[in-house]
Order: C-alpha cells, then structure tokens, then sequence
C-alpha cells in the first residue's frame, strides 16, 4: 500500500489557516465542526451512512512526518512556528455521529467534531472526502438491496473507479446491505467475503469453451459459477452441464435481454437435470435494472458501475 500521512489528504487552506489563526490567537478557540447534506439527490428519501471507520482508521495516522513537514516548509505553505505545532500536533477533541448503516436526512448533522479549531480545521477535508464518497455508495447499495429484495447483491465496481476508491466503495456497499466484493484488497483489509471465478477473455484463451469450463471446474469444483454469454448462450449451458454435471454450482449471464435470457437459462438447465444451478446476473444493472428483474428467475446480482458512482449521485453534497 502507498505510504502516506492521512494528514496531507486535505486542502492547502486548511493549513493556511491554521498558520493565521495560530498568529492571531484564535485557533485555540473551542468549536463545534457539523456535517451534513442540505438536501438528497432528486427522489430520494434518505440517505445510508458509512465511511466512519474509516475516519477512525484515517485518525490513528493522522500525524505528518519529517518529510511532510519539510514539504509544507520549502513550499512556504506555512511558518517555522506552525511547523513546531504540527510536529506536537495530536486531535485531542471529540468526535461523535451516527452509526454505519443507519439513515440520515437533510440538515441533520451526521458528523460532529468538538475541540479547538486548529486541530478541528485540520480534519475537515478529510471527514468530508470520506463521508461524501462512502455515504452516497452505501445509499445507492441500500436502494439495489431494496429493489432486489431477497436476491444477494455482489460489489463487482473496481474496474469502473480509481483503484482506492474501488477499495472503498466495497466496504461502503456490505454497510448499505452488499453481501461480498470482487475487490481482494478490500476483502483483506476489512474482513469481507470474496467473489469471484473467471472473465469472458478466460473462456477466449482457450481453444474451445469447453476447454475453458473444464478447466474452471478442474481448478474452482463443480460448485463454481461458469460465464456462459461468450459464444452462445444455449450452448453454452449444454456444455456445461455436460461437463460438471446437474451439479453444477451456477451460471452467469453478463449481456443482452437479462429477464428474457435469465428465463429461457432456468427452463434449460431445469429440463438438463440442474435444477439447483443457480443463476446469477451483471451487466450495467442499478435498483431500476433491478426491480424490473423481479419476477425473472435469477439468484443474485453482480453490481458495478453504478455502485461505485452512486448511482447518479456521487457525492452527498456534504
């Protein structure tokens, strides 16, 4: 992992401020620092909050190193004496808020930071940073939950964000009701369950897809879910059974007419003898995607491009 201070992932006023007030005697100055949203994203009724674990991880490095303090001097971003404060520097306030998971509405703080206002100037930024980003992916994973209503929902999003927000976002969506992720780094930092068998270019490195299935099967056992939208689809279901039997785990269709194809899969493998092989579904899906897949025979859902981007709202305007 890159190694950096918590502490630089803010915006240079916030130290240029902190170098006033220190020379003018205010930053001792005891406040209350409160974060909220002033409104939802259109037709929305609430919000799900998340991200302050990852506040509190963030504050048990939030200290500047030699190298921190020496860039913040050669860029003159603030004075010798601010960097003799900095070097002695640890938040000695209070911070409280909403639990993780728990919904929040407009103009009721989710987040409240107590102390002076040197140290709490410092961590603006960053509580921001991190509620905005993992509140909006855990209200829109709540939103694909609700829509899907039994049907498990998987984090598959980290090839659509930047590679650390991917991490985040996936420890976002288990708090908005998400029950596994793709992301491994996510999985081994925070304790989550792990997704994942093989992609379409897995099947097209193969002479043949029943080369590939066997392949999978030989590596991941008979319980592993075989991509079968590469080539086609009835075929693709044919050869799978054949090769790992009616016991085959499940089956994952990432294209086309979802319901249509998830309903003429299921009637295929029932009449195959597979009538325990589940059927899971990805491909661009959202809670609208989602709702519409009711009534259509599919098991989970794979969910990416539209969890890690909030679902058309990205930030929670905190």
């Amino acid at each position: 992992m890159v190694d950096y201070s918590p502490a630089m992932m803010t915006d240079m006023y916030e130290y240029t401020m902190l170098d006033a007030a220190l020379k003018d005697g205010t930053a001792n100055r005891k406040c209350v620092f409160e974060i909220f949203t002033r409104h939802l994203p259109e037709g929305r009724r609430y919000g799900v909050v998340a991200g302050t674990g990852r506040i509190l991880d963030a504050l048990e490095r939030f200290h500047l190193d030699d190298d921190d303090l020496r860039f913040l001097s050669d860029r003159k971003i603030v004075s010798a004496e601010t960097i003799a404060w900095l070097e002695r520097f640890h938040f000695s306030g209070s911070i409280k808020g909403y639990r993780e998971g728990e919904m929040f509405f407009p103009n009721s703080p989710v987040l409240q930071v107590e102390g002076t206002f040197g140290e709490c100037t410092l961590l603006e930024t960053l509580l921001l940073s991190i509620l905005n980003y993992d509140c909006a992916v855990a209200s829109a994973a709540s939103r694909m939950v609700t829509a899907a209503k039994d049907r498990p929902c998987m984090d598959m999003g980290g090839r659509r964000t930047n590679e650390w927000s991917a991490v985040a976002a996936s420890r976002a969506a288990v708090v908005g009701g998400f029950q596994g992720t793709a992301n491994l780094l996510a999985a081994q930092l925070y304790g989550l369950k792990a997704i994942g068998t093989a992609a379409h270019c897995f099947t097209l490195v193969h002479d043949s897809e029943r080369d590939a299935f066997i392949s999978q099967i030989n590596a991941l056992g008979k319980n592993t879910t075989l991509l079968v939208d590469t080539y086609n689809i009835e075929e693709a279901v044919k050869t799978a059974v054949e090769v790992a039997g009616p016991e085959l785990g499940g089956v994952r269709i990432d294209s086309g007419d979802l319901a249509a194809l998830a309903q003429r899969v299921r009637n295929q493998l029932d009449a195959l003898g597979a009538t325990n092989t589940k059927i899971t579904v990805t491909n661009d899906l959202d809670e609208y995607a989602l709702a519409a897949l009711q009534t259509a025979p599919v098991d989970s859902y794979g969910v990416g491009t539209r969890l890690v981007t909030g679902s058309g709202a990205p930030t929670c305007a905190m």
